[in-house]
């Protein structure tokens, strides 16, 4: 039985530093929103995880200026799959629009909650290269999409 952790897995690769900068960009804008109440950085922030969602890291303002940054900086390319940060932008995306959702319904307090807990996962992924969502897909995995063994259909006559 294999035991190792389920991870999406890609042909696609992308730069983990190119991630960790985006991670810092969320952070930064996420605490705008935090101290101004303005829901636009939120909302940008929407339409550029849209944009990463969709595997089109052209679109994504976060990823050009992070890919500038690495490429002006010549930082050596870090290559890594890039299915679990694909995970990690469609989470990222999903507390963006939850956060949104819950400021206009004037829940205040579970949107600060919101992008506090989504604030802390960008800056374990800028400051540590840690990704909570990619952490976080092999269990949500387990729990969604496996069968238990007994309940498995293996379309056999034979039985024990």
């Amino acid at each position: 039985m294999n035991n190792y952790p389920f991870c999406p897995i890609s042909y696609k690769k992308i730069d983990d530093n190119v991630a960790r900068w985006n991670g810092f960009f969320t952070v930064l804008f996420l605490l705008l929103y935090l101290f101004t109440s303005s829901l636009l950085p939120v909302v940008f922030l929407i339409l550029d995880f849209l944009a990463r969602s969709l595997e089109k890291p052209s679109w994504s303002l976060f990823a050009r200026i992070s890919k500038g940054i690495v490429n002006g900086l010549k930082v050596k390319p870090k290559l890594i799959n890039a299915g679990p940060k694909l995970f990690a932008a469609r989470i990222g995306l999903f507390f963006s629009v939850t956060i949104l959702i819950t400021s206009l319904s004037g829940w205040t307090i579970t949107s600060l909650v919101l992008a506090i807990v989504f604030g802390s996962f960008a800056f374990l992924e800028a400051g540590f290269g840690f990704c909570v969502a990619c952490k976080v897909y092999p269990f949500l995995y387990k729990l969604t999409y496996q069968k238990p063994i007994d309940k498995v259909n293996f379309n056999s006559d034979f039985h024990i």
